[in-house]
């Protein structure tokens, strides 16, 4: 072998490893570009779950800290459509505030046993919209002229009835006063009960 030949030898060497280098370099590149890539999708996703962590963490403490809010709108919207404890209470409001006796307490007419659907097997209910689950029940109360009342006494009335929880929301209100005594009224009023059932 001529120094010739092995000078030609080692250069031919020299080209595959430099070709080899290259193809090598290019090939770790392009591994280490998929594993950054790699990387960067499981930090985002650790961030992501952190994120979502914290968000479980802040609703468990929302709810434990509003749970009691939950108890007390079951307490002050009642479960029920209790008609009689509706009269009873509105009864007992217009005697504490100097009326002894109302003309009329009436409900809307019932459907109960007829064909058309009622909501959840209530009748005489509409649903309170933006509130789902609360249904109202309108109440009349009159007071007839031939009994009339004293205006401020009925207007003690109208105050003891916007905060009761049964009838916390007057709808509507006709008054008359009496021809011979402005002083004395006759009313009707029309009462929204709101039930939860």
């Amino acid at each position: 072998m001529t120094a010739k030949r092995v000078h030609l030898g080692l250069i031919g060497l020299l080209v595959v490893v430099a070709i080899g280098v290259v193809f090598g370099a290019h090939e770790a590149n392009a591994l280490l570009e998929t594993q950054s890539k790699d990387l960067i999708k499981a930090k985002a996703q650790v961030v992501a779950v952190n994120n979502d962590q914290q968000q479980l963490i802040k609703d468990k403490q929302e709810i434990a800290k509003y749970q009691g809010l939950n108890q007390i709108a079951k307490a002050v919207v009642p479960q029920d459509k209790n008609q009689a404890e509706a009269v009873r209470e509105v009864v007992d409001l217009a005697a504490q505030s100097g009326i002894p006796q109302l003309s009329s307490i009436t409900f809307p007419a019932s459907t109960l046993g007829g064909t058309s659907g009622s909501t959840k097997g209530l009748t005489q209910v509409t649903a309170v919209s933006g509130i789902p689950g609360v249904y109202d029940l309108p109440i009349t109360v009159s007071q007839d002229n031939t009994n009339p009342v004293n205006y401020a006494n009925f207007i003690s009335f109208l105050s003891s009835l916007e905060k009761n929880r049964r009838t916390a929301v007057v709808k509507s209100i006709t008054v008359q006063p009496e021809p011979t005594n402005p002083t004395y009224v006759s009313f009707t009023l029309v009462l929204e009960e709101f039930i939860r059932p």
